[in-house]
């Protein structure tokens, strides 16, 4: 997530699906934003504290830094 902005019915329905799987079930999500950055993802902050705040709780954040790996494999052929 990260690459267009989440907007109105379409954060609410990701923020639904967040909350019904919240505790019961696995995710995984992968961004090109910082979590501090979610807030203009979402366009409303309340929005990107509700689901941040379900994806974070029980959960292990990984942060990686470097350099694209498709973009080296791109350079490469």
């Amino acid at each position: 997530m990260g690459c267009l902005p989440i907007e109105g019915h379409n954060a609410s329905l990701l923020f639904q699906l967040l909350n019904r799987r919240y505790e019961q079930h696995s995710i995984i999500v992968t961004s090109n934003l910082a979590l501090s950055g979610w807030a203009d993802l979402f366009k409303r902050p309340e929005t990107a504290t509700a689901i941040l705040d379900r994806l974070i709780h029980h959960s292990k954040v990984f942060k990686m830094t470097g350099k694209s790996y498709r973009l080296k494999q791109a350079s490469e052929n």
